[in-house]
């Protein structure tokens, strides 16, 4: 009876146990991709490609709405149009959970660090950053960027002004 009942008790932890579900490996390489291809500006349709056709992102700037996957295009663009030399270098890769359960659901976060250079200045920059990517269907559905963007483009043009009155 008490092996009986051990077995018992070791199988019900076992069950009990919260792993990770199988998504979130293949989830995660696919943010990282996302990543990755958003700092070398390499391909943009593949970066787009990443995207499902419902995707709702939320943007970094202040007072922002969630946008669309046009929209969410335009933005990278933006983006990548002001910068060179990015890197994102993640601190780590994170499940993300089922807010109504704790449980991990195939979601993907990460913290970590974007690097870069002002394309109009030259002038090299660092920023912390938390990004958050949902799927459906192997594709993101819907996330954010997190971190002082609007810091961040206020601290160029600063050093854009400051070259413009050296040069005049």
């Amino acid at each position: 009876m008490k092996k009986l009942l051990s077995v018992f008790v070791v199988a019900l932890c076992i069950s009990c146990s919260q792993g990770l579900p199988p998504e979130f490996a293949k989830n995660t390489v696919t943010a990282k991709k996302m990543l990755e291809l958003q700092g070398s500006e390499a391909d943009f349709q593949a970066q787009l490609d990443l995207l499902h056709e419902d995707v709702k992102w939320q943007p970094v700037f202040f007072g922002s709405t969630e946008i669309g996957k046009e929209e969410f295009g335009q933005y990278l663009k933006a983006w990548q149009d002001e910068m060179e030399d990015v890197v994102y270098t993640a601190d780590n890769w994170l499940p993300g959970v089922l807010a109504e359960t704790g449980i991990a659901d195939g979601s993907v976060r990460t913290y970590g660090t974007w690097s870069g250079r002002h394309t109009a200045t030259g002038k090299k920059w660092e920023i912390k950053a938390y990004h958050t990517w949902d799927f459906k269907d192997g594709l993101i559905v819907s996330g954010g960027d997190y971190f002082d963007a609007s810091g961040l483009v206020n601290y160029l043009q600063e050093e854009e002004e400051v070259q413009e009155e050296v040069t005049e």
